[in-house]
């Protein structure tokens, strides 16, 4: 008699209790863990036929006791916690989920960018402190702001998430203007520029790029030094990407006007990150790595998944990445 396919969650938190995960159920047994430890792996995946994961590490030492795993799906785009190499050695296949969240994070992009620059936080602050409520005149317009409209837009990663991105500044006469990190982007509907091109001339600039040794530390100290002093830097990409205590050095020195993350080189942040300086969301504006997180994005994951399962298990495997 044939065993019952069995499907180990190590990470169901990652897409949130308000999204079921039933779905699964079609293909076997499903075992379920909010989070996984790299210590918990070993022992909750050992009798695993297919390892559904987001953060918990894939490797040698996680996966030598499950000998009858056969698809680790990634609960996500990115798979830098999965050992490729030992997974190929073993005839693992590892799939991801792909353009999940496209949408979301370029709206989350250009929400971060508005924030900053009306100063949505002390305007808000004037009027429920009670201070607009005492003053005589109809307006206040204590902290200067400006238009998107005749500014120029930049972006470091024209993927999917940098080409959705940029037609919102587009709309509101913004001028985009491109840098690839890699020097690969096909990319024509843009003005490529050089780096130091793309930090002297934008207004605001985003972030979009994967972590590689070319992105690792990109913007730091130096190239903040190259920016205008009222230029906003947005970095939903990843967390070392911008160098974080050159980040702070510009903010105290006014290098730029404002930065909006939603991600650190360290995740969840550490107790005393010198973030937690600038209680001023006016300059700094931080996020819980959540741009990605809309409902909508949060249950394509699951979808996309369990096609991703059901693709393999037809024997015709989808969005492989190993």
């Amino acid at each position: 008699m044939e065993t019952e396919m069995k499907i180990v969650v190590l990470d169901r938190s990652s897409v949130g209790e308000d999204v079921s995960v039933a779905p699964f159920e079609k293909y076997g047994e499903v075992v379920l863990y909010s989070n996984t430890v790299a210590a918990e792996a070993a022992e909750r995946v050992k009798d695993a036929d297919i390892i559904v994961v987001n953060k918990t590490p894939m490797n040698e030492t996680t996966l030598s006791g499950a000998s009858r795993v056969r698809l680790i799906c990634e609960f996500a785009t990115g798979f830098d916690n999965i050992d490729l190499d030992y997974c190929r050695s073993r005839g693992i296949t590892v799939v991801n989920v792909r353009n999940y969240s496209t949408a979301v994070v370029a709206q989350h992009t250009f929400a971060m960018a508005l924030y900053l620059l009306e100063k949505l936080r002390y305007y808000d602050d004037y009027v429920k402190n009670g201070v607009y409520a005492s003053q005589s005149s109809f307006s206040h317009f204590g902290m200067t702001f400006g238009e998107l409209d005749g500014k120029t837009w930049g972006i470091v990663g024209m993927g999917n998430i940098g080409r959705k991105l940029a037609s919102n500044p587009q709309a509101f006469g913004c001028r985009v203007i491109l840098f690839s990190a890699s020097g690969k982007s096909t990319c024509t509907d843009y003005e490529q520029v050089d780096f130091d091109t793309l930090l002297a001339q934008s207004d605001v600039l985003s972030l979009h790029c994967p972590l590689s040794d070319r992105t690792r530390g990109l913007i730091d100290l130096a190239a903040m030094k190259k920016m205008k002093p009222s230029a906003v830097l947005i970095n939903v990409a990843r967390g070392p990407v911008v160098k974080e205590a050159d980040l702070c050095t510009a903010l105290k020195e006014n290098l730029i006007a404002a930065a909006g993350l939603d991600v650190l080189e360290k995740e969840p942040m550490v107790p005393d990150s010198p973030f937690l300086e600038f209680q001023d969301s006016s300059r700094l504006l931080i996020t819980p790595h959540m741009a990605w997180a809309s409902l909508e994005a949060r249950t394509r994951v699951v979808t996309e998944t369990c096609r991703n399962i059901e693709s393999f298990l037809d024997g015709e495997p989808r969005n492989v990445v190993s």
